[in-house]
């Protein structure tokens, strides 16, 4: 194999397709960037198992062929040389990078030996409004578990109904869940997708207007947007049912400032972000909120304005998932309702109620 290409389009592109190579493997070709050289361009392509991401660039092809390189150290060095014209060529099991007067060598494994990856994706097609899309991950898709303990939980169920799409996320402590319109949809579909996968697709994502496909196909994913494609393998199994968790009714609702609530959270996170919980204390009453915060480094006190209905109520809770929530709503002025200091609660925009965020709060001596 002999390309010559630009600098800034390898790095383009590799630094796309290496978030798909995995990390912890006995296998080094998993390791591994495909490198495979045809016509007028070469298409790059990793994958993890799971997911995979390809990418197709335009270069200079005097020798076609495929080749398979280390991916962490093709990416880093790469990186270095996107004001350069590159020259790959290689041979047995070394690949030669010439760029400006120098060379470096690097070894190569075998392409054949490379996992084949289906892009034969298209027995059932979802599309919604690009920025529908993206609204709809960076809503859900981190409040999906990070653990293995339980693998679907790594996961966004992703629940297409007459058009309406609902997409959940929980890891045991929070739930988020937003709801959006698709543009066409082939039927009902029920399915979930890693986290990690969703966010991928999220940043390859063109701005403005415009429609993305989602094809889905046996237990396989295919999202594909200009010369960049991923696949993933969903997940098996039964999600849990939001509706079993989510309160129908609630004791106390306030609704804050949005950006009053934030700032106040924050300086009273940070002097508890040392500790397990990251404990923050919440005392409603009909004057507002009062918030606190106490550890060895000092203890904080702020009175936020809210207008409560309800009984008062004093609750405990992780700091950082109500941070969470209240930065991923897009309204002023947000709602919060709660029944007791010991049953989750919800935080949702005061007007839009397309997304709900669920908290469980802490148990402490007081409220235990």
């Amino acid at each position: 194999m002999k390309i010559v290409c630009e600098g800034i389009d390898l790095s383009d592109a590799v630094l796309k397709v290496v978030k798909a190579c995995a990390t912890r493997t006995t296998v080094p070709i998993m390791e591994c960037i495909k490198i495979s050289a045809k016509n007028d361009g070469i298409t790059l392509l990793a994958t993890d198992g799971e997911i995979s991401i390809q990418k197709k660039i335009k270069a200079e092809v005097y020798e076609e062929g495929e080749v398979c390189v280390p991916g962490r150290y093709f990416s880093d060095f790469i990186k270095k040389l996107e004001g350069v014209q590159i020259t790959l060529y290689s041979e047995e099991k070394k690949m030669d990078i010439i760029y400006a007067d120098s060379q470096t060598s690097m070894q190569v494994l075998s392409a054949e030996d490379f996992p084949k990856i289906d892009t034969d994706i298209k027995e059932n097609s979802l599309v919604l409004a690009t920025e529908e899309l993206k609204k709809l991950i960076n809503a859900t898709s981190f409040c999906c578990a990070g653990d293995d303990s339980r693998p679907i939980l790594k996961g966004c169920h992703i629940e297409v109904k007459d058009n309406e799409v609902c997409m959940t996320a929980l890891d045991g402590f929070r739930l988020a869940t937003a709801v959006g319109k698709a543009v066409s949809s082939t039927g009902d579909m029920d399915i979930i997708c890693p986290a990690r996968t969703l966010n991928e697709i999220e940043k390859m994502l063109p701005p403005g207007e415009g429609n993305t496909e989602i094809r889905i196909q046996k237990g396989n994913l295919l999202v594909c947007v200009e010369d960049t494609t991923v696949t993933s393998l969903l997940y098996n199994g039964e999600f849990i049912k939001k509706e079993n968790i989510i309160p129908k009714s609630f004791i106390t609702t306030l609704n804050v400032d949005k950006k009053a609530l934030r700032s106040s959270i924050e300086r009273a996170a940070i002097l508890v972000r040392n500790d397990k919980n990251s404990l923050i204390i919440l005392d409603i009453t009909q004057d507002g909120i009062q918030i606190t915060s106490n550890s060895e480094i000092g203890n904080l006190c702020e009175p936020v304005k809210a207008q409560v209905e309800g009984k008062d109520l004093k609750i405990a809770m992780n700091s950082k998932f109500l941070t969470d929530a209240v930065n991923a709503l897009e309204e002023d002025e947000i709602e919060i309702s709660f029944n007791n200091p010991v049953q989750p609660f919800i935080c949702r925009n005061a007007q839009n109620k397309d997304v709900l965020y669920l908290i469980l709060p802490v148990k402490t001596t007081n409220n235990a």
